[in-house]
C-alpha cells in the first residue's frame, strides 16, 4: 500500500506457505525455475467490499483464479471463522499484513497462534514509521532478527513490506539497505514494485541486491493511471519475473491494486494480465 495513514487507519479499523528452513539456496532456486509461482491477492485491493461482504469477496477472488489471499485486517472475524471461509473457497492464506506491535513482546505468541489457525506462515509487517537515524533502522533490524528466531520453531517467517520512504537516503544509505543489509535471510523482503518506484528506486536492482529474500512480493502497477494493471504501466515486469523465478526464490506473487473505479474489475484484469505473461 502506498499511503501510510490509510493503511494504519485501515488496520486499526478492522482489527487486529513457506519452504522448510533447512533447504539450501540451490534446490529452492532450481525448484522456482521449474514451476509457476502461485498467485495471491492482497485483500486491501478490495478493502471497502471486504468490510461489508468478506465471504462474497473471497468467493469472487477464488472464482477469478487466485490461489491465496493476504489479509490486511480480519473484519471482526475469528481465526476459526477465517479458516472456514478460506477452506470453503479453496483458498490459502499466503500472508497477513500484521501491525508492527503485533509481532513484539507478549503479542507475538497470540499472533503466531492466530496465523497457525488460518494456515499462514508469512507474518508481514506493513508499516514502520520513517526513522531519521541509521541506528534506529539497525535497532529494527536486530528486533526482526530476534523475531525470526522466535517464530522459526513454528515454521513461520517474519517480514517487512516496502513503502516509499524506505528508499530515502540516511547518510548516503537507503533505509531499505540499512534494514535488509543487517537482517537474516529468514527475514522476508516483501518488495512492493510500485512503492519502490515511487521512492525513486529500481525494483529490479533492489531485488538483485538481495537474492533469496523476496519470498513474497507485491505486484503493483506503477504509472499508466489509476486503472492501469500489470503490463499497462512502466515496471519492467519481464525482469521482475525472471528474478523472482530464479534467484529470488519467490514463493508467492501477491497482486495489489489500490485505486481504480471498479476494484473487483481491476483485480480481474490484473489476473488476466498475468495470464498474458504466462504466469497463471
Amino acid at each position: 500500500m502506498s499511503s501510510s495513514v490509510t493503511r494504519r487507519e485501515f488496520l486499526g479499523a478492522v482489527g487486529v506457505a513457506g519452504a522448510a528452513l533447512g533447504l539450501g539456496v540451490a534446490p529452492l532456486a532450481q525448484a522456482a525455475a521449474t514451476r509457476k509461482i502461485p498467485v495471491g491477492l492482497q485483500l486491501y485491493s478490495l478493502r471497502e467490499q471486504c468490510k461489508t461482504d468478506l465471504p462474497g469477496m473471497l468467493a469472487a477472488v477464488s472464482k477469478i483464479g487466485y490461489k491465496g489471499v493476504e489479509f490486511a485486517g480480519y473484519h471482526g472475524r475469528s481465526a476459526q471463522e477465517l479458516r472456514k471461509l478460506l477452506d470453503d473457497n479453496g483458498l490459502v492464506a499466503c500472508g497477513t499484513h500484521t501491525p508492527y506491535e503485533s509481532v513484539q513482546g507478549d503479542k507475538l505468541k497470540e499472533t503466531v497462534e492466530f496465523n497457525r489457525t488460518i494456515g499462514n506462515k508469512f507474518l508481514i509487517v506493513p508499516w514502520m514509521n520513517e526513522a531519521k537515524s541509521k541506528q534506529e533502522w539497525l535497532d529494527r533490524a536486530k528486533l526482526f532478527n530476534d523475531i525470526a528466531d522466535k517464530v522459526k520453531p513454528d515454521g513461520m517467517w517474519v517480514g517487512y513490506h516496502a513503502h516509499q520512504h524506505d528508499f530515502k537516503l540516511i547518510d548516503g544509505v537507503s533505509a531499505w539497505d540499512l534494514f535488509f543489509g543487517n537482517t537474516k535471510r529468514e527475514v522476508i523482503m516483501q518488495l512492493d514494485t510500485s512503492n519502490c518506484c515511487e521512492g525513486g528506486a529500481d525494483p529490479v536492482a533492489v531485488l538483485k541486491k538481495y537474492p533469496g529474500r523476496a519470498r513474497s512480493i507485491h505486484l503493483k502497477a506503477f504509472g499508466g493511471g489509476p486503472d492501469a494493471v500489470i503490463g499497462e504501466d512502466k515496471v519492467d515486469w519481464k525482469s521482475v519475473f525472471a528474478f523472482c523465478e530464479g534467484k529470488g526464490m519467490t514463493q508467492w506473487y501477491v497482486v495489489e491494486h489500490e485505486s481504480g473505479k471498479d476494484p473487483l474489475d481491476c483485480v480481474k484484469r490484473s489476473f488476466e494480465a498475468l495470464k498474458k505473461f504466462g504466469k497463471v
